[in-house]
């Protein structure tokens, strides 16, 4: 009769980390894959909210969404219709337009400051959208609910109380904007991320690197959190743009807390 072999301690080790390597593995696919669902969840969601319904009785032909003129035209008036709304206001606004790579803050429909984006990036999901929908989208203004930054919103003033008249200073500003790093992020009210960063100056790089890391971590830490009660996670679909960091500082400071946007692409 044949002794039964104990597992050594080697085989235990061995064993061990199979068991983990594919509970990583299992567990990876099973983001990657609710990920996806997540990025297609958002653009249906897009896509049924806002793509052309036409009448029972109505003859309609849908290849006219693939037309290059009737696509170019429905861009442009989305833009317009979305930069005639916030014009009615009395707020400041920005402006991006992606095609001719400028980024501008108006108020009732006048330019007070035009910068210049050196790099843009959109989040890939978005070419997966309905052209017309998508268009229908981007026809209303996106309002910010929250933003993030490596920068304070506004400038800590310290005013320090005279003793008379005659001791009476300015208001004193310790901001420190001006040499920090400028990198922030804006949270719009329809989910949308938007991502502003500064161009990359000498040893500051970074400090968007880092930024934009933390960023990452705080989004997979989010959808883990999600996927272990399993929950669909949240997607944000993304524009990610590059300026001069005068520029990128001027419109964080200069937009309003609820402050809108709209976008031309």
């Amino acid at each position: 009769m044949e002794e039964p072999v104990l597992t050594t301690g080697k085989s235990r080790k061995r064993l061990w980390i199979y068991i983990t390597g594919s509970l990583f593995i299992s567990f990876t696919l099973y983001y990657s894959v609710m990920a996806i669902v997540s990025s297609s969840g958002k653009i249906r969601e897009i896509n049924t909210a806002f793509a052309y319904k036409a009448a029972e009785n109505q003859n309609f032909d849908d290849r006219i969404f693939s037309d290059s003129l009737f696509v170019k035209l429905s861009r442009e008036k989305a833009y317009l219709q979305s930069r005639n709304l916030l014009a009615e206001s009395d707020s400041i606004y920005l402006s991006l337009n992606l095609v001719d790579s400028t980024a501008f803050l108006e108020i009732n429909g006048v330019t007070v400051h035009t910068a210049k984006l050196e790099n843009i990036k959109v989040c890939k999901a978005l070419y997966r959208a309905n052209e017309y929908a998508l268009s229908s989208l981007l026809s209303l203004p996106f309002t910010v609910m929250e933003n993030r930054g490596t920068i304070m919103k506004e400038p800590l003033m310290l005013k320090v109380a005279p003793k008379d008249t005659s001791e009476y200073k300015p208001d004193i500003l310790p901001d420190t904007a001006n040499t920090a790093p400028v990198n922030y992020i804006l949270e719009m009210d329809n989910g949308f991320r938007i991502y502003v960063y500064q161009d990359n100056e000498s040893g500051e790089a970074m400090s968007r690197i880092m930024f934009d890391l933390n960023d990452r971590f705080r989004n997979i830490w989010s959808n883990i959190k999600s996927i272990a009660v399993f929950r669909v996670p949240v997607y944000h679909p993304s524009i990610k743009l590059r300026m001069k960091k005068v520029d990128a500082r001027i419109i964080y400071r200069a937009l309003p807390v609820h402050g809108q946007v709209a976008i031309f692409r």
